[in-house]
């Protein structure tokens, strides 16, 4: 992500929204593409880490009912 800016799940997803929008009408300059394929990623792996981490302390939760 090449802002530093503190993202939320759903903020995450919005920009990845975007920038598959952005892919899909070829918007993107054939220089930046490599630049939002990076971010789409890191944008991918932290949404991936915070459903892991809310599953799990959700299970945790639960057990402890």
């Amino acid at each position: 992500m090449a802002k530093k800016t503190k993202h939320t799940y759903e903020s995450s997803m919005q920009e990845l929204q975007l920038i598959v929008q952005q892919l899909q009408e070829d918007e993107l300059s054939l220089d930046s593409l490599s630049t939002k394929v990076k971010e789409a990623n890191e944008l991918i792996q932290f949404c991936r880490t915070k459903l892991r981490n809310t599953e799990e302390e959700l299970g945790s939760l639960l057990d402890g009912m």
